[in-house]
């Protein structure tokens, strides 16, 4: 799957599971695979087997959750109801519960009931991480007290000069699969993953140093030759070669990689970069009820949520101002509102000729892995916009923590 290869994929799921029939967890991962393919319907059927395999198997009722398209019938409501009880459950069984129930309820307009299982499920996802608000506000803001106009005006343009990836940032839920899709439409650019190449060279420059939480990164950006940031530039294009098709361009979208904007700029100086913005309280709120495979630890609370959009806004505000018009923001709200026009401004900015694929983006067929997988394969609508007010009596701390950032939106692109 990882590399393409989905028909011996499925034939090697076929193989695991003639040696172990009713495996819950490989018909899980199975279904994985064909909703990353687009084949919602065999999907669904490989999740639901894997749950009448076990019930307890709480993995496969948030896979049905996490197509986001999929209603869950009042049987597998009570079901998961009685199964989430059971004190005999493993804890992330319990978590999986929590998810698909307020999902669940949430489609049934129980929005009170839904809002208790969304957080019951978020302060057991918390209770694991690691992750502390105030370290990630240190981390940025080391961006920008390292990432100057005389950094980039000293060692602008002495990177590596491709001009092939186009990285869409942002948070996730923000809108980037959809304008990742839009732009995967286009015969002349190669959708891809979220690459982990940038994350993986900020943390090979974080060194040994562990005075501060960052390491030497960034500040050992100030002592990078021409001749490493060119080298690093290289290599990003030579090792994600494999993830691609042969187009001229591709794209990037690991969402994280705003906090790298700076490092991007300086290996891969003719890169494009765009930033998915999408409203603070939708973009959070929609954070707040997704359950992700890995990483992402900032969204498993309100306040968390809300203080990491706030920096992340202050940092992309720092980007503009030192690096103006690297960067092309695109409003969720303004794509759903406007297709054509944002498409348009879209291309223009990555200089590709406009073509009427970018519009009709849901017919395309390719693999999508992140949780908007299906809601891309569907015609542009609005069913995103504003859901958070269903849930506004008990959204106070996210509100709180955003701050000035709500007054802020929209803003100027």
């Amino acid at each position: 799957m990882q590399v393409g290869d989905h028909e011996t994929a499925f034939e090697m799921f076929d193989k695991v599971l003639e040696t172990l029939p009713n495996d819950p967890a490989t018909l899980t991962s199975r279904g994985h695979a064909l909703k990353t393919f687009g084949r919602h319907d065999d999907a669904v059927e490989s999740y639901r087997a894997a749950y009448r395999a076990r019930p307890d198997h709480g993995d496969a009722y948030y896979s049905l959750a996490n197509l986001k398209t999929y209603q869950f019938t009042d049987e597998e409501i009570n079901q998961m109801k009685t199964t989430a009880k059971d004190t005999g459950i493993s804890y992330m069984a319990r978590v999986h519960f929590c998810f698909a129930l307020g999902k669940a309820l949430e489609d049934k307009e129980d929005y009170e009931r839904s809002f208790e299982f969304y957080e019951r499920g978020n302060d057991l996802k918390r209770t694991q991480a690691r992750y502390k608000s105030d370290q990630m506000t240190m981390e940025l803001r080391a961006q920008i007290d390292v990432c100057t106009k005389e950094l980039f005006k000293d060692k602008g343009n002495k990177g590596h000069p491709a001009p092939d990836p186009i990285f869409v940032v942002g948070l996730p839920r923000a809108g980037s699969t959809l304008l990742e899709q839009i732009l995967a439409s286009h015969s002349r650019v190669d959708g891809t993953l979220e690459l982990p190449n940038i994350l993986a060279l900020s943390h090979r420059l974080r060194g040994r140093d562990r005075t501060t939480p960052q390491g030497d990164y960034p500040r050992i950006l100030n002592e990078l030759s021409e001749a490493n940031l060119s080298e690093f530039g290289k290599a990003y294009i030579d090792d994600t070669r494999i993830h691609r098709q042969g187009a001229p361009y591709f794209i990037d979208k690991m969402p994280n990689n705003f906090r790298h904007i700076g490092l991007i700029h300086l290996i891969l100086p003719n890169a494009r970069i765009i930033d998915a913005r999408r409203n603070p309280m939708d973009c959070c709120f929609s954070g707040f009820k997704q359950l992700f495979a890995e990483g992402q630890e900032f969204t498993y609370g309100l306040e968390q949520i809300g203080r990491y959009y706030r920096d992340y806004a202050e940092l992309m505000t720092h980007w503009d101002t030192v690096l103006p018009d690297k960067i092309l923001r695109v409003q969720y709200e303004d794509v759903v509102s406007d297709l054509e026009t944002q498409v348009r401004r879209v291309l223009d900015f990555c200089e590709l000729p406009f073509e009427q694929s970018c519009i009709d983006f849901h017919n395309t067929k390719r693999s999508i892995r992140t949780a908007s997988s299906e809601q891309v394969r569907q015609p542009i609508n609005t069913k995103g916009i504003e859901q958070w007010r269903h849930y506004e009596p008990w959204l106070d701390p996210l509100k709180k923590a955003l701050g000035p950032v709500l007054e802020r939106y929209p803003i100027s692109a």
